[in-house]
């Protein structure tokens, strides 16, 4: 190893060290959050259900007649992942699956009794929960800052999402021979 080589894994090391101190508790929090996201809630009637299955219910019972492509868009998720969250939300009572009169091949889904009761126990359950949050969350920050943060995050969704759709989540797999270069003055 040359002393080229010495000094630019330094700089690599430095630059990463710098970056990943500023970013790690978004790392954190994209990992709790995820954990969170996929484990099973009680919103009512004694049914566990996970976010995206009672955010996916909330939106057949405030969209009754949508179909599982229209969801896939609105989520940004594949027809297939959605597909499967239905599937459970049918399982458990809670969606039915009705094909369109002028085209069988278009399934639409509506909520049943027991998931409009279960939706609207959901909202009253958000509701209360990010009001609590909201709350913590002014223990310690100013409204200005969580708005300021609400911002950033919105921002952020849109860049990731440009990120993704530029690379096609390469990213996301590790493709090997990637090269990231960037200007640890700008991203300071």
């Amino acid at each position: 190893m040359n002393t080229n080589d010495t000094y630019e894994d330094s700089i690599i090391d430095e630059t990463f060290h710098t970056l990943n101190e500023r970013h790690n508790n978004i790392y954190q929090f994209v990992m709790r959050y995820n954990d969170y996201i996929l484990s099973t809630h009680e919103y009512g009637d004694g049914i566990l259900l996970t976010m995206i299955e009672v955010h996916t219910l909330t939106y057949i019972e405030e969209n009754p007649g949508v179909t599982v492509t229209q969801l896939a868009n609105y989520w940004n998720k594949t027809k297939a992942a959605l597909s499967q969250t239905v599937s459970r939300l049918t399982e458990k009572g809670l969606v039915l699956k009705t094909k369109k009169e002028d085209n069988a091949k278009n399934v639409c889904l509506y909520p049943t009794k027991l998931g409009i009761r279960l939706s609207k126990s959901h909202k009253l359950y958000d509701t209360l929960d990010i009001t609590k949050t909201m709350g913590e969350l002014k223990k310690e920050c100013s409204v200005e800052e969580i708005e300021a943060f609400y911002k950033v995050i919105s921002v952020y969704n849109k860049v990731i999402q440009k990120d993704f759709e530029i690379n096609m989540g390469r990213k996301k797999r590790g493709k090997k021979g990637a090269v990231v270069k960037v200007n640890v003055d700008e991203a300071q």
